[in-house]
């Protein structure tokens, strides 16, 4: 990816991220310096990593240059960002610049119309959570796996610090406090992550899932694997994610699950459909019917629902039974340093893949950017 000395210099970068509650930021120094050593230009809004612990003093140590954010967006080739920049940004895009990010590309309807809008005017959008994460190439630019395990291993931390008792069993003057009894709901990235984190904090631990792969994954983590004995078929699907299950086996599913679910003390609950409304695995009757200071923390819960009845995303809800409802979506913005290290890696192996002698080349036959490349409608080859 290295920009001949020649060529016009690419100008890459980042702004800070304006959604609500939203501390990443898509470029760290670590990752500014080897681009600025493979002799691109690096700039940054001022103040963009400072919400992540990354400030601007370390930026232009690492060889970036900072600057309002009207002077990035006019002076860049490639703007890198977390999550979709707002449709007020996108509008001073000009044809030719490209936007990479999680732009949430499978939205419908009127939640894609700023990126429409865009794609129109030929600015050139690479949604990151459309990769197709069953490519072996494309797993270093899987944003998607490397923000849902800090996720989960975020759930497990947060879960423990709602829960009013300890996680791992304690022997003390008092007598012995029995462990902590944990239930993840999802096999997948986040979901392992949460058993494994779990796991170390002591708890005693069960995964389920739908997909018949994930009864070996969560039992050579050493946690037991939910076992129910309505038969519901196998539940992989396309792309690494579990399936959406027919109606008769969603209902075969919760009746098993619920009476299951009120005998743990923490429920974890993972199952997220992307660009979907992710199902309900938890039930207000299930939720009810929990002891007193269970908690559960849901991953999916976001505007078009939860896993958990009654999950309020970036909320904590306490029921009248005192059970503790956490409607934990966005987790990886709690841990923004973290998060944005491992995020910046992935958006930049994506860059490298296709800037071709110092220049963005995007080739509509090749399979990663024809996943995520947001193409104007009837849009052929390059725009």
């Amino acid at each position: 990816m290295t920009a001949p000395e020649d060529a016009k210099v690419l100008v890459i970068a980042a702004l800070a991220e304006r959604a609500p509650g939203e501390r990443r930021v898509a470029l760290v120094p670590e990752v500014v310096e080897k681009l600025v050593g493979q002799g691109f230009e690096v700039l940054l809004e001022t103040g963009a990593g400072a919400e992540a612990l990354f400030f601007d003093d370390a930026y232009l140590q690492a060889g970036a240059k900072v600057a309002p954010a009207d002077e990035v967006l006019a002076a860049c080739d490639v703007l890198l960002a977390v999550r979709r920049p707002s449709a007020a940004v996108l509008a001073q895009l000009r044809p030719g610049q490209v936007v990479i990010g999680l732009l949430d590309g499978r939205a419908t309807g009127a939640g894609r119309l700023d990126l429409d809008d865009a794609a129109g005017r030929g600015v050139r959008l690479l949604s990151l959570d459309l990769l197709p994460r069953t490519l072996p190439r494309a797993q270093t630019m899987d944003a998607l796996s490397s923000q849902a395990s800090v996720a989960g291993y975020r759930a497990a931390i947060v879960a423990a610090e709602a829960f009013a008792r300890y996680f791992p069993m304690m022997i003390t003057a008092a007598g012995t406090a029995r462990p902590a009894t944990v239930l993840v709901l999802g096999a997948g990235v986040a979901g392992l992550q949460a058993i494994g984190t779990a796991r170390r904090l002591g708890a005693q631990v069960t995964g389920y899932d739908v997909r018949d792969a994930a009864r070996g994954e969560v039992t050579s983590m050493g946690a037991a694997f939910l076992t129910t004995t309505s038969t519901v078929a196998a539940g992989d699907g396309a792309g690494g994610y579990a399936r959406a299950l027919t109606e008769e086996e969603g209902k075969a599913q919760r009746a098993e699950l619920d009476a299951a679910i009120r005998k743990f003390d923490i429920v974890i609950t993972t199952a997220q459909v992307p660009g979907g409304v992710p199902p309900v695995l938890v039930t207000a009757a299930t939720v009810a019917g929990m002891k007193p200071g269970a908690v559960l923390v849901d991953l999916a819960s976001g505007p078009l629902g939860g896993n958990v009845a009654g999950s309020v995303p970036d909320s904590t809800v306490v029921t009248p039974g005192g059970v503790s409802v956490i409607g934990a979506g966005n987790l990886p913005a709690q841990m923004a340093t973290g998060a944005s290290s491992a995020y910046a890696r992935n958006v930049t192996a994506l860059l490298a893949a296709i800037v071709k002698d110092g220049a963005v080349a995007l080739d509509p036959a090749d399979d990663i950017v024809a996943a995520v490349w947001i193409r104007a409608e009837g849009a052929t080859g390059e725009q």
